[in-house]
């Protein structure tokens, strides 16, 4: 069963196609990275997915549910969840609180006036739990602006699990990180995606190799293949277009 599919999805800006007819399976559990050089759509498709843009054509399932046209709140409530290449976090807030608003819906609290947040004591467990397994419980009482580049990306990523998403993306995770905050990184996504469906998009070659079970390779807006790693590296139209120019970057 696939848990987010992709049926001849377009995009278009006035007249200009960005997104060019875009056929994509991911299967529950995968971690499928998207990759392509810079202007491929690889962004534009991510907004497609999530409901940031409305798709000028064809059809987006989540769980086999049909979520096109619905607004990003109504898809992440259906157990989609995603960062961005920017971190987005409430700076000003606490680190713990930055998780615990991202708990209380999915516990169940909608918007509820009448209770006091600091005697919940699940949604506080939960995002203490979460700061645990994201590595940032003696930071949890810090205003999250006050965290370094790498924190406040492993912060998102928390945010971005405590809803309880089935399925995660992860935008651009790595980016702007040394190799070593890169390589604890890696281990992050991994520990905390076990049992989720994780689509990321990613530059970094060695991450998308290290993560990926499968890879989908984006140019021009459209998918030029989509395979395992082993395959996608000795693709020879993949190399021609994208991977190999890639891979000598990192050199």
């Amino acid at each position: 069963m696939s848990a987010l599919a992709l049926e001849d999805v377009h995009k278009t800006f006035g007249v200009t196609p960005i997104i060019r007819g875009v056929s994509l399976e991911v299967g529950k559990g995968e971690r499928h990275a998207i990759i392509g050089p810079n202007g491929a759509g690889k962004s534009t498709l991510f907004h497609l997915i999530s409901g940031r843009f409305p798709v000028s054509q064809g059809r987006v399932t989540l769980n086999d549910e049909d979520i096109t046209g619905l607004k990003p709140y109504q898809i992440n409530r259906r157990g989609l969840s995603r960062s961005f290449q920017v971190t987005n976090i409430f700076p000003k807030l606490t680190v713990f609180e930055n998780v615990r608003c991202a708990v209380l819906w999915h516990l169940g609290y909608r918007y509820s006036f009448w209770h006091n947040i600091r005697k919940l004591n699940d949604a506080n467990e939960r995002a203490m739990a979460i700061l645990q397994q994201i590595g940032l419980a003696d930071r949890s009482q810090l205003p999250a602006g006050v965290l370094t580049y790498a924190e406040q990306r492993a912060l998102e990523i928390g945010i971005t699990i405590a809803g309880g998403a089935g399925v995660v993306m992860l935008d651009e995770p790595t980016a702007g990180m040394s190799r070593s905050e890169t390589a604890h990184f890696v281990n992050l996504i991994r520990k905390v995606t076990e049992g989720r469906t994780l689509i990321m998009v990613e530059h970094d070659m060695g991450v998308v190799f290290d993560l990926a079970d499968r890879i989908s390779v984006l140019v021009y807006g459209q998918i030029i293949a989509s395979d395992t790693p082993a395959r996608i590296r000795s693709n020879t139209a993949v190399q021609e277009a994208y991977l190999g120019q890639a891979l000598e970057a990192e050199h």
